[in-house]
C-alpha cells in the first residue's frame, strides 16, 4: 500500500471518528426526550408517511389520519431504532477498519462497541420521564449495528480494495 493510500484510510478513520461521536450524541438526544415528545415526534413521521404512500390519506378526517399515525406508530420507532444504529455501525467501522486489520476485528469491534452504546442508551432510558429500558430495542438496535458494519466493511475495505487492484 501507498504512502498516500494509508493517508487517506488515516483521514477516512478521524472523520468517522468524529462522526461517530457526533452521531452518538444525536442518538443521547433523542432519547434524552419525554414520552410525550418521543410520541409527538414518531405520530409526526406517521403523518408524513401517511401523505407520501397512502393516495387517500389527503381525504381522511384528522381523527382517521392520528389513527392511522397511532398504528404505524410502533414500527416506525424500531425502524428509527435499526435504522440510527445502523448508521452508527457504519461509521465505527469506518473508524476502524482498514485492509491491514484481521476481519475478526475489523467486524467484532465496530459490533461491540455500537452494542454496548446501544445498551447504555436502553438503560439511559430508565432515568427518562415515561421512558423504559427494553430488551428487544437493545436487539434490533444492535442488529442495525451489525448491519451497517457490513454495509461500512463493504464500502471502506473491499470495494477501495477493488478500486486499488484496477488502478493495477
Amino acid at each position: 500500500m501507498k504512502k498516500s493510500e494509508h493517508g487517506n484510510s488515516d483521514r477516512r478513520k478521524k472523520i468517522c471518528l468524529v462522526l461517530a461521536a457526533c452521531w452518538m450524541s444525536v442518538i443521547f438526544a433523542f432519547s434524552a426526550r419525554n414520552a410525550d415528545l418521543s410520541t409527538q415526534d414518531s405520530m409526526s413521521i406517521g403523518i408524513l408517511f401517511g401523505r407520501l404512500v397512502v393516495p387517500s390519506f389527503a381525504g381522511m378526517d384528522s381523527d382517521m389520519q392520528v389513527s392511522f399515525a397511532d398504528m404505524v406508530d410502533h414500527p416506525i420507532r424500531k425502524m428509527a431504532h435499526a435504522t440510527e444504529y445502523a448508521v452508527l455501525g457504519f461509521l465505527l467501522v469506518g473508524s476502524y477498519a482498514d485492509r491491514r486489520k484481521k476481519w475478526g476485528r475489523m467486524i467484532g469491534i465496530p459490533i461491540l462497541a455500537g452494542s454496548l452504546y446501544a445498551v447504555s442508551d436502553e438503560l439511559h432510558q430508565l432515568f427518562v420521564p415515561g421512558r423504559s429500558c427494553e430488551l428487544t430495542d437493545m436487539l434490533i438496535d444492535s442488529s442495525g449495528v451489525v448491519i451497517g458494519t457490513f454495509a461500512g466493511l463493504f464500502l471502506f475495505v473491499y470495494w477501495a480494495g477493488r478500486k486499488q487492484r484496477r488502478r493495477k
